[in-house]
């Protein structure tokens, strides 16, 4: 049986600036699985990420952190899919979420970005939103104009520990994601 997902993105900011900020739970999710698998990362100049790559029953499973700024995200996801022919909906994207308070998780298939910069990028540029998310809380500022500050910004240290066990609950079902076992994963997350 193919796998559901051949692609696994986390999205960040590149730069040890943005290193530690809630903007980049994505980039924490994709660090956490390659620490998990053995994995490393190398540059890849095609998509301007970084890129790991695993081989799950015969089948090649890709990670990226794309390398230019969150609202920019767009270019290295479907570079990469381009090239090696990855449809939308295996594409699996792993993003910090305002929605959710520190330390929830959601998976979610398809849908709007939700004012998401790289979400948004990668919309246009895939052309469709068919992909599935793994949503990361990260909670929110309680005022708009406070967004931008906010993701940008390094989280407390009690939700820096919600946000990291959201992430390490979110890793312990990735097999059974890769596999197909979405609603399960969903109803266990959830």
């Amino acid at each position: 049986m193919p796998l559901a997902y051949n692609l696994i993105v986390g999205l960040g900011n590149p730069t040890s600036e943005y290193e530690l900020t809630r903007h980049n739970a994505g980039f924490w999710f994709v660090d956490e699985v390659a620490c998990r698998y053995g994995l490393s990362f190398r540059s890849d100049a095609r998509s301007q990420s970084l890129l790991a790559t695993m081989d799950i029953n015969g089948e090649r499973v890709y990670l990226l952190k794309p390398m230019k700024y969150m609202n920019r995200s767009g270019d290295s996801v479907a570079a990469l899919a381009s090239y090696y022919k990855i449809s939308t909906s295996k594409i699996l994207i792993a993003h910090d979420e305002l929605d959710l308070p520190p330390g929830v998780v959601r998976l979610k298939v398809g849908g709007g970005h939700g004012g998401h910069n790289g979400l948004r990028d990668i919309i246009a540029k895939l052309g469709s939103a068919d992909f599935t998310r793994i949503r990361l809380g990260i909670g929110h500022p309680g005022n708009r104009n406070d967004v931008v500050d906010y993701v940008l910004h390094r989280p407390s240290i009690g939700d820096r520990e919600l946000l990291l066990g959201a992430v390490e609950r979110s890793i312990e079902f990735i097999p059974q994601i890769l596999s197909g076992g979405l609603d399960k994963a969903m109803n266990a997350l959830h």
